[in-house]
């Protein structure tokens, strides 16, 4: 029986981890705030390995619980029903949109914040720093000499493993970043966050010339080695968290299109 990978979160992110879990023959169980019935569209296009359902449902079903979610609503994750859960913490701090003192203060990283939380669960960062255009389209096959690495963190070392194993089939190398504590390595402001899996944009190129541009230029794949350097030199960003100027305008323009539309079809 293939493994199940629970899904809270059902919009650009979610959906894009879905249809990477699809194709490595996963089974795929998404849930929203909004109700299955919100998810009707998204799981016809990703075929029968996929199925909306509530939150609980989704949560019971999964081997892995994935958390592509904006950070802020962590408090409203049903800690009880996700305890003894792996969960793959997607979330990421962007102070412009919510703020929390530990994480201006840099004493908690957000994945710890979540943790606290999950305390009974097994929170693992991961799959979280690379633009959701590129997650599918930077995925390749064992062996693939264009495979590109991404990092984990966590601190209970069976989670990591089933988070490694997952990410693996999907598409991508593992490197371990060390426990929550040191997830901050990998946290947006670093070397390793966003910028390693998208297109280094030219200058002279503006509107749909640049947005073609950032869909559909190749990336050139992240050796373990090299990721794993990037995790030694990584220093704590201060102020903590990332910001939106920091993106390419691409992304950006891309992000709000399609966003709308989401909101629209979803």
């Amino acid at each position: 029986m293939a493994p199940t990978v629970g899904i809270i979160g059902s919009g650009l992110v979610g959906g894009s981890v879905a249809r990477l879990a699809v194709a490595a023959g996963y089974s795929v169980v998404l849930s929203n705030s909004r109700g299955p019935e919100s998810i009707a569209q998204l799981v016809q296009e990703l075929g029968p390995p996929a199925r909306a359902a509530t939150v609980d449902e989704a949560i019971e079903a999964g081997d892995i619980v994935a958390l592509p979610v904006p950070l802020a609503s962590f408090q409203a994750l049903p800690a009880g029903k996700l305890a003894g859960k792996v969960v793959l913490d997607q979330t990421n701090y962007y102070p412009e949109f919510w703020r929390h003192p530990a994480l201006d203060a840099g004493t908690l990283t957000s994945s710890e914040l979540v943790q606290q939380h999950l305390k009974d669960s097994h929170v693992v960062k991961g799959l979280h720093n690379l633009d959701w255009n590129h997650m599918y389209s930077n995925a390749r096959p064992h062996g693939g000499l264009e495979r590109t690495t991404l990092p984990i963190a966590g601190d209970d070392a069976a989670a990591k493993t089933a988070v490694t194993r997952f990410l693996e089939a999907v598409g991508y190398d593992v490197v371990d970043a060390g426990p929550l504590a040191e997830s901050w390595r990998i946290e947006p402001g670093t070397p390793l966050y966003f910028w390693p899996y998208a297109p280094a944009m030219p200058d002279g190129i503006t509107g749909d010339e640049e947005k073609r541009y950032y869909l559909e230029h190749p990336v050139p794949p992240l050796s373990p080695e090299a990721a794993r350097r990037m995790i030694a030199t990584a220093e704590r960003t201060s102020p903590a968290g990332g910001t939106l100027a920091a993106m390419p305008p691409a992304h950006i323009a891309i992000f709000m299109a399609q966003a709308a539309a989401s909101t629209v079809n979803r």
